[in-house]
């Protein structure tokens, strides 16, 4: 592991980092860090706490300096279930129209945020994502599963459009319109094969190759070079919604500035001394 991390932004105001997330756990070591939902007895269902607390993770990894990669996981037999149905659904149907209004724009907040930060996600998969966190999963840059993963949009199966949370958005993005239809509309259940053909699962391993993969991914990630990720993450999700003249003029900026960085010359200086770079991330 190449110890010269990112030095910690110094545009920050008088909020201090978060020293202690309540409602999920966390731990960062070697540029990986690594949330863990962990409700197993209730299949890691998500809070309106464990909503607000991922989105404002996100929002602070960035400036903690010492991440490089983001791991998300579930503690026992799923990743996530989606919202907790007595703890959200209960709650919602005694709100009123402002309250549910703000309640979804954070949820699509976090899904904004998994999207705009410029660190990698992956997710790791042993079992079943269903509603919010089948999102979630879709909105990480790398989904690597077990057989035993399953996925279920379930929106349309509470009463709800399945274009939630950016499901919409993303899924025929990286399915196909038709596929998107079908899963979103129905809110059928999927199993890893079928996951894996449509090409919503990244990697597929055996069930006792699950960690090992996902620790190689995120360390190869982690020792990379780390502004190239970072832009080729931007530009993937901003070019969807531009013209090809856009996107190349885009991509014609992003490419002379990076040609500006240290990483750059590293790799120029590296194939001449016959040696691997040695990546900075600057």
């Amino acid at each position: 592991m190449h110890g010269n991390l990112r030095l910690m932004s110094p545009f920050r105001g008088s909020a201090p980092l978060t020293e202690e997330w309540r409602h999920f756990r966390f731990a960062c070591a070697d540029g990986v860090a690594t949330v863990t939902l962990d409700r197993p007895d209730r299949l890691n269902a998500l809070t309106f706490e464990a909503y607000a607390d991922l989105r404002d993770l996100l929002a602070e990894l960035p400036r903690r300096g010492d991440t490089r990669v983001l791991v998300l996981r579930g503690e026992g037999r799923a990743f996530c279930s989606g919202g907790d149905v007595n703890e959200i659904i209960g709650e919602t149907l005694t709100m009123g129209s402002r309250e549910l209004l703000e309640f979804t724009r954070m949820t699509g907040e976090v899904i904004r945020a998994m999207r705009e930060c410029p660190i990698p996600i992956i997710v790791a998969l042993h079992g079943m994502a269903a509603g919010a966190g089948s999102v979630i999963a879709l909105a990480a840059d790398f989904r690597v599963a077990t057989p035993a993963a399953r996925f279920a949009f379930l929106f349309t199966k509470v009463g709800l459009s399945g274009a939630d949370m950016g499901a919409a958005y993303l899924l025929p993005r990286l399915v196909g319109l038709g596929h998107a239809t079908r899963l979103l509309m129905l809110g059928d259940t999927i199993g890893a094969e079928e996951a894996e053909r449509i090409g919503l699962i990244s990697t597929l391993v055996g069930d006792d190759e699950l960690d090992g993969a996902v620790g190689d991914l995120a360390a190869r990630l982690a020792n990379g070079p780390v502004q190239a990720y970072a832009q080729t993450k931007a530009l993937l999700t901003r070019e969807q919604d531009m013209s090809l003249s856009g996107a190349l003029e885009l991509d014609a900026m992003t490419q002379a500035l990076l040609m500006t960085g240290e990483d750059y010359a590293e790799f120029h200086a590296a194939f001449n001394a016959g040696r691997k770079p040695r990546w900075s991330g600057r």
